[in-house]
């Protein structure tokens, strides 16, 4: 019997990593798309942001329990302010910004929320000239500039094919507080990584952050709003899956292989992906505004993320 080869075993790592990144920005591009086909599902009363966002939580949630569980097995205890940060930090990154995703989702088109989230990049370093003291440069001035007029562009490609001012206005607000959320996420996260390891850092904040939401759940809806159609579970599951396990997995490998610039700039792949996957699949209109707007936020990702 002839084994069953794998060719990527024998890649170089900065092959494999380069193809992990990629990998990544799909799963993390095709997210928006799950979130506008589940609100699309028929029914009497369209599933809402914070049920949608507990269920793909809920399925995600086994996955995480079993890497916490086994990278905690021979790592020591976690001490009282590690959980303390740990809380914070899991709020911030996949409770808060997810929430505010979700609900901006509602308002917007899924190429102009992947647009505002890639303001993250940008929205670290203002961070950290504001408060941790870091000096800015001329090419992440640069870099600001291009990003926010990229981000306008997109806004009145919105505007000219929605019609609604203040629901675009709305949603582009909820999606910029998810980035800030997850930018505030990043800056704190650094020292927790070194100490606690990629995966069980991440699998303990994502453990946090699903207690947030089941939560918020319980306190917003009844238990029956998670009695959905089958096609809700399935998007919520495969958003759990494809969009959240395997890009945060892949994402830290390829980090690890190839570093964190390179692997930021493969993920600007993200934005033209979502814009492409929004147009074939949700029928969302392209327009020269809105490409020249891709065109602008992917250079200033790029100028920032440079060595």
């Amino acid at each position: 019997m002839v084994a069953y080869r794998m060719p990527w075993k024998h890649w170089s790592p900065e092959r494999l990593g380069v193809a992990l990144a990629i990998v990544a920005a799909l799963g993390f591009s095709f997210k928006a798309i799950f979130v506008k086909l589940a609100y699309a599902v028929p029914q009497v009363v369209p599933v809402d942001a914070v049920t949608l966002l507990s269920l793909r939580m809920l399925f995600a949630l086994p996955v995480f329990a079993w890497v916490a569980f086994q990278s905690g097995r021979a790592a020591p205890p976690l001490s009282r302010r590690d959980w303390m940060t740990l809380a914070a930090l899991g709020m911030l990154g996949y409770y808060g910004a997810s929430i505010f995703d979700f609900i901006g989702l509602q308002y917007i088109s899924a190429g102009l929320e992947r647009l505002i989230l890639f303001t993250y990049p940008t929205l670290t370093v203002l961070i950290g000239v504001l408060f941790m003291g870091r000096p800015i440069h001329r090419r992440e001035m640069a870099a600001l500039l291009l990003t926010y007029a990229g981000i306008a562009l997109a806004f009145f490609h919105d505007l000219e094919f929605v019609g609604e001012t203040n629901a675009v206005l709305i949603g582009g607000l909820f999606v910029f507080a998810s980035s800030l959320a997850y930018a505030l996420y990043l800056s704190g996260s650094a020292s927790m990584i070194q100490r606690l390891g990629t995966a069980r850092f991440t699998a303990l904040t994502m453990i946090v952050s699903t207690l947030a939401t089941q939560i918020h759940f319980f306190l917003a809806q009844p238990p029956s709003a998670l009695n959905q159609p089958l096609p809700v579970y399935a998007y919520s599951a495969a958003m759990a899956l494809f969009s959240t396990v395997l890009p945060v997995f892949t994402l830290s490998a390829a980090i690890r292989r190839i570093g964190p610039s390179p692997t930021v700039l493969i993920g600007t792949l993200g934005p033209v992906l979502t814009i492409a996957f929004g147009w074939w699949l949700l029928g969302e209109p392209l327009s020269l505004a809105q490409m020249a707007g891709v065109g602008l936020v992917l250079a200033g990702v790029m100028l920032v993320s440079r060595r």
